[in-house]
């Protein structure tokens, strides 16, 4: 079950970037992040005042919040710590590269979190577990090559840097996750909206200091339909992702694999939406993915 709680995760992630290279672009990029954060914090707000005055509704649709001591705010806090640096570099980082760039990079991702996977959590990988993570890694590398022809060049392109860096704190949250929803036994909705609350305060801050040191941001902001929905779709993806973690047989390193095929809505849909080039090249290394994606599946 968990792995299809993972597929419904992969598609509203999918979504979720399609929307977001839309709001990102031309724009001010800690403001929509902002946006986005807020978005999501008041879908989840009315789960928390749920919980408190109507708490057997909530706890009946399982979308209970539940009251939580004081140390596991502290562990909610570093996990948003993780998370709003790896968006404030992503959301850089995309709105300079093409969305056909950038999410293969971040489907580099799974790699660092089979690494993790193995050292803390002892997980054990089969044989065509290893080929089809090191097939993602090498269809990254051949997205580099690609990349150059659109003047991306990736030992000197700082956002390449910034995406790279993202993608390994984003790896390392997730990581932290099986932590937080196996062993201290928090439910989606609770991790959810504290975390959603946190992340918001400490990107409103960065945006705060951002305005202050130069006035003539506040101008180059642009509203745009597509920021609430990033929210909002993030949240979404979050809950049937962290619902597949409460299982205890969920494997963290699989999960965050198959989390992956969200790429082919990225790829596929979103080169034709923003007309990026190099579409059908870019479907080389596509496949490779998501074969290494099925491998891990098949194993």
């Amino acid at each position: 079950m968990w792995m299809y709680l993972g597929l419904l995760a992969a598609l509203f992630l999918g979504l979720h970037n399609l929307c977001k290279k839309h709001a990102v672009q031309n724009n001010e990029a800690f403001t929509v992040l902002l946006g986005t954060i807020t978005a999501g914090f008041l879908l989840l707000l009315p789960l928390y005042l749920g919980s408190i005055y109507l708490p057997e509704k909530l706890l009946e649709i399982d979308l209970f919040v539940s009251d939580i001591p004081l140390k596991m705010h502290w562990f909610i806090l570093i996990k948003s710590l993780f998370m709003a640096s790896s968006w404030v570099l992503a959301y850089q980082a995309l709105k300079h590269l093409p969305i056909t760039i950038v999410t293969p990079i971040r489907s580099a991702g799974p790699f660092f979190t089979f690494i993790g996977a193995i050292l803390i959590y002892q997980e054990r990988p089969n044989f065509w577990q290893w080929i089809g993570f090191f097939l993602i890694i090498f269809s990254v590398f051949l997205y580099s090559k690609i990349g150059k022809r659109e003047g991306i060049h990736f030992k000197s392109n700082k956002w390449i840097y910034a995406i790279i860096a993202a993608t390994f704190l984003g790896a390392s949250s997730g990581l932290y996750d099986k932590f937080l929803i196996q062993q201290l036994h928090l439910n989606p909705p609770t991790l959810q909206f504290w975390f959603c609350t946190y992340t918001m305060l400490i990107i409103g801050v960065i945006v705060v200091i951002n305005y202050a040191g130069n006035k003539a941001i506040s101008t180059s902001f642009k509203w745009r339909w597509t920021i609430p929905m990033v929210g909002i779709l993030l949240q979404t993806a979050d809950y049937f992702y962290f619902k597949a973690l409460q299982d205890p047989e969920a494997l963290i390193m699989l999960l965050s694999a198959i989390k992956r095929s969200q790429i082919l809505i990225a790829v596929v849909v979103g080169g034709l939406l923003f007309k990026e080039q190099n579409k059908r090249k870019k479907l080389v290394p596509l496949f490779g993915i998501l074969i290494g994606v099925f491998l891990i599946l098949y194993s």
